[in-house]
């Protein structure tokens, strides 16, 4: 991808390219603290999307975006102020996005999903589904699971998001009101078993952390829905429809933070 970062003042406009480089470090990135250079790289190049300092000292940023979106129609443009009372103005011409200086990798990230989605290089190996019933994917294809209690371990695990779980507290949730007895500890031995069987047959065994009496996800080796929701990622909020993990009755509990971080929203 292409960008044009113009902004008036050096140090600001270093700081947006530096940003703009760690967010997207593929992109070629032209800078320019003349809005007038910036419109005759336009004219020669095909630009993505434009990030422009609403003030550019005698000329205005919002008319500079009027004169880029008149020389290419498809290019998305980005505010970048130090003011917010500028947002209704920026979106007058049909700006994509606004954000407050100093930008931050997070921001300018959340600007470029939300325009482009996500690349595929974004997406790891492990890919966990929440909203709409539990899946897991792995290199796209989903894993099936021999025995349901495996799966829906695997699940409790994925909402405790990182925290370790007991044996006590997992046969718990996995059998409600049964009572605690040798025979069901064994019995959950099995579906731990059966679940890092499952998960090793698909290469991605290294996603659990097994500690004495303490089983847990690591959150940083999964692609998981409803993590990116709580980041904010655009792609995951807009796939959120009041449905997470539906099909298991525990989940209810982590409802109340998910429906507050949504309203947010």
């Amino acid at each position: 991808m292409r960008f044009i970062l113009v902004d008036d003042e050096e140090p600001a406009l270093h700081d947006l390219e530096n940003t703009l480089k760690e967010a997207a470090p593929d992109s070629e990135i032209f800078s320019f603290t003349s809005p007038y250079m910036a419109i005759e790289r336009s004219k020669k190049e095909k630009i993505d999307t434009a990030f422009l300092d609403v003030e550019l000292g005698n000329y205005s940023g919002i008319a500079l975006a009027k004169k880029l979106k008149d020389i290419q129609p498809d290019m998305h443009i980005i505010f970048v102020s130090a003011y917010s009372q500028y947002a209704i103005d920026a979106f007058s011409v049909h700006a994509n996005g606004y954000l407050l200086k100093p930008a931050d990798k997070d921001d300018v990230l959340k600007e470029l999903t939300f325009l482009y989605g996500r690349s595929k290089d974004d997406y790891k190996k492990t890919r966990i589904q929440t909203f709409g019933g539990f899946e897991v994917f792995v290199d796209s294809k989903r894993i099936e699971f021999s025995r349901g209690k495996a799966k829906e371990l695997l699940a409790y695990l994925v909402d405790r998001k990182g925290c370790g779980t007991t044996t006590r507290d997992a046969c718990a949730i996995l059998w409600e009101d049964s009572p605690y007895n040798n025979a069901q500890k064994n019995y959950f031995q099995t579906i731990v078993s059966d679940l890092r069987k499952t998960l090793k047959a698909a290469g991605i065994e290294d996603i659990l952390k097994k500690s004495r009496n303490s089983l847990a996800i690591i959150p940083e080796k999964i692609d998981c829905d409803v993590y990116r929701f709580m980041k904010g990622d655009p792609e995951a909020v807009n796939s959120y429809r009041h449905n997470y993990m539906i099909c298991y009755s525990w989940a209810e509990f982590s409802m109340g933070e998910i429906e507050n971080n949504f309203n947010r929203n």
